[in-house]
């Protein structure tokens, strides 16, 4: 590999015609840039220029390598605007995966304050129920996703390549029609046992959603059997029902908070049903961008979190 210094060198004279005015358009002294030229020839194994009294001219190898040079110095000029361009954000794209759930509600005003501050960056944002968000950023699909797991569950293998950062942990919740029983006034202050639930007609998106199975299994051991089964992971079909009063559902607290539909709510015991909601991204790739995304993503879920 040729230093890029010597082949700009280079270049200068086959332009200028002349180590001096070459030396004196780089700022060096002519030894120096005579120094510089020495070197390149013993590095190309050959004569690359003829010098005489009025200037210097190229060999017919000296010509061949300012081909490549000029092709090697245009390249790394193009990578030094696109990195200054990423570095300052002032371009380039960000690839999102998100879930319904922080795809409706905690996305927006992150993308809002992501767009007012990075204008030029191209944005895409896919959907991706977890945890296929992890296999996308695996796979290069997209460059960052948002995805969630529950306790208790079994744990998601995530691939060596990707990093996952956990943004939000939140308790499940019971949510029922308003004024039901186990929701209306001061019945709804205390937190409910499990088995309370046995006596419900529950509503249950197990058999499409597995993130969800293990909470499903830990329900049903207290006696609380699925009666209505909702074959979507779409908590805002799960809500609905349940505000029309087809039975009742345990669905996470953030969900039960957000929703379009008006619900009671009320705690469970022991509260040990979670969902924790995280963000990743490849582990062996800087990009500027999904930095200052993941930034932007940790004060929107610090904020909906207090």
């Amino acid at each position: 590999m040729y230093d890029p210094t010597r082949l700009a060198a280079l270049v200068a004279v086959a332009e200028s015609g002349s180590i001096t005015r070459a030396a004196r358009r780089l700022g060096y002294t002519v030894p120096a840039l005579s120094q510089q030229l020495a070197k390149l020839e013993r590095e190309a194994g050959t004569a690359l220029l003829v010098r005489h009294h009025k200037g210097a001219r190229l060999t017919g190898a000296g010509e061949l390598l300012v081909v490549t040079a000029r092709r090697v110095l245009d390249e790394m000029e193009r990578a030094r605007h696109e990195l200054a361009r990423l570095a300052g954000l002032s371009g380039g794209r960000l690839r999102l995966g998100t879930f319904t759930t922080a795809g409706t509600h905690l996305l927006p005003p992150a993308l809002t304050a992501f767009r007012r501050a990075h204008p030029d960056v191209e944005l895409t944002v896919a959907g991706y129920e977890p945890p296929h968000g992890i296999a996308a950023v695996a796979a290069g699909e997209v460059d960052v996703a948002l995805t969630h797991a529950y306790e208790p569950a079994e744990p998601v293998v995530v691939p060596s390549s990707v990093v996952q950062e956990p943004l939000l942990v939140e308790e499940l919740v019971l949510v029922t029609a308003p004024g039901h029983a186990l929701t209306a006034g001061t019945a709804g202050t205390a937190r409910l046992p499990l088995a309370e639930l046995s006596r419900q007609p529950l509503i249950s998106m197990a058999p499409t959603h597995p993130p969800r199975q293990g909470v499903e299994s830990a329900l049903s051991r207290a006696g609380a059997t699925p009666s209505v089964r909702v074959e979507t992971p779409g908590y805002a079909l799960v809500c609905a029902l349940v505000s029309a009063g087809l039975g009742v559902a345990v669905v996470p607290e953030m969900v039960a908070r957000m929703s379009a539909t008006p619900l009671g709510v009320r705690r469970l015991d022991p509260g040990d049903l979670r969902r924790t909601i995280s963000v990743v991204c490849r582990a062996d790739e800087t990009n500027p961008a999904v930095d200052g995304f993941r930034a932007l993503l940790r004060g929107a879920f610090g904020r909906t979190s207090g």
